[in-house]
């Protein structure tokens, strides 16, 4: 479950904004043959805009839905309120959940750690710590992160701090635990599992499963020229995706594979015509649209 290619998954949405779970059952059944774990409801799932009903019934509606493990975005800035939505999680039927660090207020290290205890005193649920400090404006120092470890419930960390010398410095504090260090940015992915990474959170891994799968297997395996060169084929892929604001290239990229992607919630926009001929030039390049 917390190995391998687990791409954080989109909430697609119909023309009146409302979820749409026939295009999220599509997704999924697109997914899981290639796939170790899907996450629902974290930043590409655009939890900040799905009220907590939305959310919970997401959540409960892919636990249902996926044959493979299910680590849910459960995170916030409130520590109350993330506590609950863990227990909310959990309740659903989740496997692990999945927990940003708190944006906006800026906590401190000590902060930063008492919010992650406390959360994991009130669940029995596997947990995962996720770094984007693009996001959220507070990085977790791999100090914290080494004393969290020492906490049964926490399993490793998604580490979008784009800084290979902390995310060496967590996998060396963190080596005798049985903890791991996820890629939480595809471009990072090759380079995370040469420091000793054991795999990806993938935006996109949405789009393209398969090929994730194949590269992140393939340095695995020790076939490291192959990974490599899995790498560079999709790096093209890996940079579009972030063009604008995730998740707006990956849902527009959704929709011209035939999946389901949707607009984004306000006050994320679509993606704009001439980034879209951009993307599509993209997905053409890799055989991904339809002749």
């Amino acid at each position: 479950m917390f190995k391998g290619v687990i791409p954080a998954i989109v909430t697609p949405f119909k023309e009146d904004s409302s979820i749409d779970y026939r295009g999220l059952e599509k997704n999924i059944e697109f997914l899981e043959r290639y796939v170790d774990a899907i996450v629902p409801a974290g930043t590409t799932g655009e939890a900040a805009t799905l009220s907590y009903e939305e959310h919970i019934e997401v959540v409960k509606f892919v636990v249902e839905t996926s044959n493979v493990p299910v680590i849910a975005g459960s995170g916030s800035n409130s520590t109350k309120e993330a506590v609950w939505l863990t227990k909310e999680v959990e309740k659903a039927g989740a496997d692990a959940a999945l927990l940003i660090t708190p944006y906006y207020n800026k906590p401190n290290q000590q902060g930063l750690y008492e919010h992650y205890k406390i959360i994991a005193k009130e669940v029995s649920l596997p947990l995962i710590i996720y770094n984007v400090p693009s996001r959220t404006a507070v990085n977790i120092a791999p100090e914290t992160v080494a004393k969290l470890s020492e906490i049964d419930n926490y399993v490793g960390i998604k580490e979008a701090s784009g800084d290979l010398k902390q995310i060496s410095k967590i996998i060396q504090l963190t080596a005798s635990k049985n903890f791991v260090v996820l890629s939480g940015d595809d471009l990072m992915t090759l380079p995370i599992l040469a420091i000793g990474g054991e795999g990806v959170i993938s935006v996109a891994a949405n789009v393209v499963p398969k090929m994730m799968k194949e590269m992140v297997d393939a340095y695995k395996s020790g076939n490291v020229k192959k990974a490599a060169e899995l790498n560079l084929r999709l790096l093209p892929l890996f940079e579009v995706l972030f063009i604008e604001t995730n998740p707006m290239p990956v849902k527009k990229a959704l929709d011209l594979i035939g999946l389901a992607g949707g607009k984004p919630r306000l006050p994320l926009v679509e993606l704009s015509a001439d980034k879209t001929e951009k993307l599509r030039a993209v997905l053409k390049e890799l055989n991904l649209l339809n002749p």
